[in-house]
């Protein structure tokens, strides 16, 4: 079982029907029968727009969420650490809304350390660098950075990390996630876009690449990959497998329009490239 926490929700399509009064992100995960369950807030989900141009340039308008209250915050945390206790993999993605402290996720992956769940983390700025702030005694199990986001954690230059795997080098990326390998994560899964990913384990790193597609959306291409590699490793796959499976879900996402997500039958593992790059070396103590 994979637990997910959004502690920050939007809606970034919304069709209401005739006689539908309820919320529609609620409605949707029933119908899809997802098991879920909700902490009441003081106001609506906020609403994301994204902006797609024919040349594949994405704008994208992102409101802030509603203000959590204490009680709420101590609601939330306590069902994830409840609910985590009995999944296999607990996922903390996306923003923190107004009123939770920057170091949130740092707080529940030390609390979610003491059971027998794994832990994965994709998030940016303020709370991706807490977390980091707090590594050893806060490091995930898996981190998935982009290379914007990879590069806030480590110093690297996130435009060239990606434009040196686009020349056929990611080197440059897989040194940068070694660093975090060193300071106590297990697994960075750094999606570099059109480049494909990189994986780095303390038992070595490697790069996937994606078949050639056109663009059409990369909303959701990033949770996509991600969704793609937990799937394949809570079947017992190989950390090459994993990788595979997150560059087919990502690119297969990326393939698709506006929100659309993919299902097995748009992903083709086949059509991914896997290749072993020479382990990067620990940094110098």
């Amino acid at each position: 079982m994979i637990v997910t926490l959004t502690a920050n929700p939007s809606i970034d399509r919304t069709v209401v029907l005739p006689g539908n009064d309820g919320d529609p992100l609620l409605t949707a995960l029933s119908e899809h029968r997802i098991e879920h369950v909700t902490v009441a807030m003081s106001g609506a989900a906020r609403t994301n727009i994204t902006i797609t141009e024919p040349d594949g340039t994405t704008t994208k308008i992102n409101e802030p969420g509603v203000s959590m209250s204490a009680a709420s915050l101590a609601a939330l945390q306590s069902e994830i650490i409840e609910r985590g206790s009995r999944a296999e993999w607990v996922v903390l993605s996306g923003s923190l809304p107004p009123g939770i402290p920057t170091d949130w996720y740092a707080t529940l992956v030390e609390a979610l350390r003491a059971s027998s769940c794994r832990v994965a983390v994709d998030t940016s700025d303020a709370p991706l660098l807490a977390l980091a702030d707090r590594f050893p005694a806060a490091a995930p199990d898996l981190v998935k950075p982009n290379s914007e986001e990879l590069a806030q954690l480590t110093g690297a230059d996130g435009q060239l990390l990606e434009e040196s795997a686009l020349r056929g080098d990611p080197t440059a990326t897989a040194h940068a996630g070694r660093q975090l390998v060193d300071r106590g994560v297990e697994a960075v899964l750094a999606t570099l876009g059109a480049a494909g990913a990189v994986l780095v384990t303390e038992a070595g790193a490697w790069w996937a690449t994606p078949p050639p597609i056109v663009a059409r959306s990369t909303v959701g291409a990033g949770d996509s990959s991600l969704a793609g590699y937990l799937t394949a490793h809570i079947s017992g796959a190989p950390p090459a497998d994993c990788l595979r499976s997150a560059v087919a879900y990502g690119s297969a996402a990326a393939a698709l329009p506006g929100t659309t997500l993919p299902t097995p039958e748009h992903v083709d593992l086949d059509a991914v490239t896997v290749t072993a790059l020479s382990s990067p070396a620990p940094d110098p103590a």
